[in-house]
């Protein structure tokens, strides 16, 4: 990692990023179009999402703009809908070395999104930055080229196709995670506990009133706890 094996596991990067590409590329376009329709320019656009990637977080940023809400307003929306951002960092900190510096542990912190990590922590061994970069790179490259061109083309295209290009996200997340879920019960049954533990939390007559970045925390902090108990790693197996 020090000089040395770089180009490999950079390559691996790219390849496992284009799917996420193709993803970030459609909602992204989406994304830029929903921009547009609240004054931002494809550049203003394209600059909010290279220092953001993250969806949710740049939707509600939309709607806090459209209503000129205060700074402190979206200080606190980005906290609650990005704070699960902490607990996937805390995770891939267990696949780093220890002795990286700290400039790349900022480069991995800048491309942990939702799909990234699924791709990051179903890899086998040690994470290297190397790997990150590359798999950060294309993904962001394609979420920024679709919010630029979304926001271009404007309110050219009906609602319904922009509607439908919002979906892909989801199929692309799922089309990550379910792999690793067929090879190990553990990670099946925390998907299928994710699920349902959401879709409790989602219904049940009180704790819906709750925003959903507090229940996506609390969900992955239950069903990580349950499944770390019910199946521990061995630190070898971490390492290898």
């Amino acid at each position: 990692m020090r000089g040395t094996g770089r180009k490999e596991p950079f390559i691996e990067g790219l390849k496992d990023g284009i799917p996420i590409c193709l993803g970030y590329f459609a909602v992204s376009f989406a994304f830029g179009i929903q921009a547009s329709e609240v004054g931002l320019s494809a550049f203003d656009a394209g600059m909010l999402s290279l220092l953001n990637v993250t969806s949710a977080g740049q939707a509600a940023g939309l709607g806090v703009i459209a209503a000129s809400g205060s700074y402190v307003e979206m200080a606190l929306v980005q906290l609650v809908i990005n704070i699960r951002y902490l607990l996937m960092s805390t995770a891939l900190s267990q696949k780093i070395d220890p002795e990286l510096p700290t400039r790349h542990r900022l480069g991995i912190a800048y491309g942990v999104t939702d799909e990234i990590f699924g791709a990051s922590i179903m890899r086998g061994g040690r994470l290297t930055p190397w790997y990150s970069y590359g798999i950060t790179l294309i993904s962001v490259a394609g979420w920024v080229t679709g919010t630029v061109l979304g926001a271009a083309a404007g309110r050219i295209l009906p609602e319904r196709i922009t509607s439908a290009l919002g979906v892909a996200l989801y199929g692309m997340f799922i089309a990550i995670v379910i792999p690793p879920a067929k090879r190990d019960r553990a990670v099946l049954a925390a998907v299928l506990g994710g699920v349902l533990l959401s879709s409790l939390l989602t219904w049940a007559p009180v704790v819906r009133e709750v925003s959903s970045g507090t229940r996506i925390i609390a969900v992955t902090v239950a069903v990580a706890a349950l499944c770390a108990v019910i199946w521990p790693r061995e630190e070898e197996a971490a390492d290898a």
